[in-house]
């Protein structure tokens, strides 16, 4: 990742504040946050990093390998802190979207941000999927991906996404590369 650093009025590196107030194409959800957001690996997206993170305004987003009760047990007793901060991230298949929504349904409107995760979102059943989360789901922010190009950002923008993850397998760790 390069920050491209540009001129400031600011006199010290003590008087930068990453927090902004977003608000989004399709969610109805705005709130001060840094635009930082730890991946959805399960080395990475952990309920510990939520918690860390959160109380710097950072998001998370958790890895879709909790078990249904870890998933509600965190975002009901974490509802005021970290699972403000944290994103539920689910795959695309219908076993997916069932956990979310049993999970969803033990926790009401805790759940505010969801990523739907995918290795390579350059397919029809990807884009019908997000499309069809989002009229299910018109108040949670979502973000998608990975795409990699400007015009498949832009339809998943316009199929619903309010944030889109960008990058094809471009961890060391990612076995994306060699299985695709």
């Amino acid at each position: 990742m390069l920050l491209r650093p540009k001129r400031s009025t600011l006199g010290s590196r003590a008087n930068v504040d990453l927090v902004r107030q977003y608000s989004f194409r399709h969610a109805r959800l705005g709130m001060p946050v840094v635009p930082i957001i730890a991946a959805n690996m399960d080395t990475v997206g952990t309920f510990e990093m939520a918690r860390a993170l959160a109380r710097h305004q950072i998001l998370t987003a958790i890895h879709k390998h909790y078990p249904v009760p870890e998933l509600v047990a965190f975002f009901n007793q974490e509802r005021d802190g970290a699972a403000r901060h944290a994103f539920y991230s689910l795959g695309i298949l219908e076993r997916d979207l069932e956990k979310f929504e049993e999970v969803r349904s033990q926790t009401g409107d805790a759940i505010r941000w969801v990523c739907i995760d995918v290795a390579n979102g350059y397919t029809e059943l990807f884009m019908d999927f997000v499309k069809r989360f989002r009229e299910r789901y018109p108040d949670v922010a979502v973000m998608a991906g990975n795409v990699v190009t400007a015009d498949m950002t832009e339809a998943l923008i316009l199929g619903g996404a309010d944030i889109v993850k960008v990058g094809i397998g471009p961890g060391w760790v990612c076995p994306t590369p060699e299985m695709a």
